[in-house]
């Protein structure tokens, strides 16, 4: 595949989903909002029907990272500035 100048390489990942970014993406499309500290850490899932918190303890913000870089998420703003709410990238 050949780059054009001004064009980014595409992102070089497995292919396969780790079993936390699984879970975190069936969380998200079962209604939980990722939020995440405005560095990327700190992950927490919230369900905005009951304002219930799960936090994931297999994921962190390399996890984060890595699905970003996948473009499986996208940042958007949060609740604060301090906050980042991740959304699901439509294909």
């Amino acid at each position: 595949m050949e780059v054009k100048d001004g064009e980014e390489d595409p992102p070089k990942v497995s292919p396969k989903l780790t079993e936390t970014e699984q879970d975190l993406l069936s969380h998200i499309q079962d209604g939980y909002q990722l939020e995440t500290d405005s560095l990327g850490g700190n992950p927490v899932l919230r369900r905005l029907k009951n304002n219930e918190e799960i936090r994931p303890l297999s994921a962190n913000r390399n996890t984060i990272k890595a699905m970003e870089r996948r473009r499986l998420i996208s940042p958007g703003k949060g609740r604060d500035p301090l906050t980042i709410v991740w959304r699901l990238k439509k294909k």
